[in-house]
């Protein structure tokens, strides 16, 4: 029998961590609470800033970050299908929480991720413009748990500790496919709707990025983690179907009273 040489695929998720190109980096004024208070006493005390554009106090400081339009465009070439969605709703509408900000769920490549956006409410703001910001802030804090423009969020340089010649390649994902949902699904085990709802929405996308044998071991392990539950309340029904892995069936398991 001839052995067939396994190519291994690259993570589609490291391309996120790519840096960013500098015409893709904005500036962001950070302001003090008295230099603001200066400029509102007396705009004079304020300049055109050649920097971003915006009128503020000349010795404001300003922060790199990658704004919603770049963080999309590089979402787009990793996953054309990626998705978010908020973690709850009320009257059918994304749930703002008591301060205004929104809790998302971000999904890349089959893996989901939390993030948190707020954005403060500016006097004469058009309708709907902080939500819309409020929604950047939040996608662009769920891309950095992906590492996307993580340089960006640290004030200091992330590889300073690394050995002449050891500084690591900063596009290198840090951790695998596998790795990231069997984390995901360890994440979920205190409650057993959210566990089945994480699985039955990730699965098919760890299929398209995972080989075989990877695969097989996230099924192993979902399997596993459910068996911990409490037996007392039925499990959702699934058909078990094999799939183009040749599994017998990668559906939440139906444990009898027995097992």
């Amino acid at each position: 029998m001839n052995a067939i040489s396994k190519i291994e695929a690259p993570d589609p998720l490291a391309r996120l961590r790519e840096p960013f190109a500098p015409h893709h980096i904005s500036k962001l004024p950070k302001p003090t609470k008295a230099q603001t208070d200066a400029v509102k006493n007396d705009y004079k005390n304020g300049i055109r800033c050649k920097i971003c554009g915006s009128w503020h106090h000349p010795d404001v400081v300003h922060l790199d970050y990658v704004g919603h339009a770049a963080l999309t465009d590089r979402m787009l070439d990793v996953d054309p299908h990626w998705s978010w969605e908020p973690v709850a709703f009320r009257d059918g509408l994304p749930a703002f929480d008591h301060t205004g900000g929104l809790w998302i769920r971000l999904t890349v490549c089959g893996v989901t991720r939390l993030g948190y956006g707020h954005a403060a409410a500016k006097p004469g703001q058009d309708p709907g413009s902080r939500e819309k910001e409020v929604i950047g802030d939040a996608l662009r804090n769920a891309a950095m748990r992906f590492g996307a423009a993580l340089d960006l969020w640290h004030k200091g340089d992330l590889h300073a500790d690394d050995a002449p010649g050891e500084r690591r390649d900063r596009s290198a994902p840090t951790a695998t496919a596998e790795e990231m949902a069997i984390n995901l699904l360890r994440g979920c085990t205190g409650d057993k709707a959210m566990f089945v709802e994480a699985w039955n929405k990730n699965k098919d996308g760890w299929k398209r990025v995972m080989e075989i044998d990877a695969y097989a071991r996230v099924v192993a392990e979902m399997k596993r983690l459910f068996g911990q539950f409490p037996k007392d309340e039925p499990p959702p029904q699934q058909t078990a179907q094999a799939d183009e892995f040749g599994l017998d069936g990668d559906g939440i398991p139906d444990f009898g009273d027995d097992q």
